[in-house]
């Protein structure tokens, strides 16, 4: 199916009313047609993998169609020089997390782009960056413990930032770090108490959350199993 039939698709699924719910949840509503991630799924599996339309389809513009792109995508043909292009488009938070998540956690540079991201001063890209993190460590069965430990000192720098989009991002990085097995939770749980004592509104957040859940009986009780 070519990418300029599925655009014609994506168009005739449009839904106003959903945009407008999009909207209050802090998603941009510019060239957003309201269509619910459960549909998506659905058409790329009809597509399947190709690597040529999702091209097409993020250059089509459309919030939807790029979130497609991500779920058809192939990893391996994905290049640094794509990923640098494709997130410096994203302009919320969960065009940003469904690509990280469907795309950007598996591809080869996934680490290496984690660590550079959350160093940028944009906020989205930045965002990407912690989101990488948590998908990685929530996805990435192979990953040994010292691969994700790296990611704690670069949580902890960035734990001051005040943007609500960055220091959810941040805070979602260090609890999937801290319950991916007991070892991860115990450095976690050490780099949230650091975090807490940060003068800054976000750092408390973000180590007063996290701490809640990963000290909670909760993960304890599975980690611990």
């Amino acid at each position: 199916m070519p990418a300029q039939e599925i655009v014609r698709k994506l168009k005739r699924l449009s839904n106003p009313k959903n945009v407008e719910g999009m909207k209050r949840f802090g998603i941009n509503p510019h060239n957003t047609l309201g269509i619910p991630i459960p549909v998506l799924r659905k058409i790329a599996k009809d597509i399947g993998r190709d690597h040529a339309i999702a091209l097409d389809l993020w250059s089509s513009g459309l919030h939807e169609g790029r979130i497609l792109a991500s779920m058809i995508d192939d990893p391996d043909a994905v290049t640094e020089k794509q990923m640098e292009s494709w997130v410096k488009h994203f302009d919320s938070w969960d065009d940003c997390d469904q690509v990280c998540m469907n795309l950007f956690s598996k591809t080869k540079s996934a680490y290496t782009k984690a660590a550079e991201w959350s160093a940028s001063d944009e906020e989205f890209v930045k965002r990407a960056g912690f989101a990488l993190m948590a998908c990685l460590a929530w996805t990435d069965k192979k990953a040994d413990d010292k691969q994700l430990e790296r990611f704690l000192p670069l949580i902890k720098k960035a734990s001051s930032d005040e943007r609500n989009f960055v220091k959810k991002a941040v805070n979602w990085a260090l609890r999937q770090i801290g319950k991916r097995n007991i070892r991860l939770n115990k450095k976690a749980i050490a780099t949230a108490r650091i975090i807490q004592k940060t003068d800054s509104k976000s750092a408390r957040w973000i180590a007063n959350d996290a701490l809640r859940e990963l000290e909670g009986a909760a993960v304890q009780r599975r980690l611990t199993k």
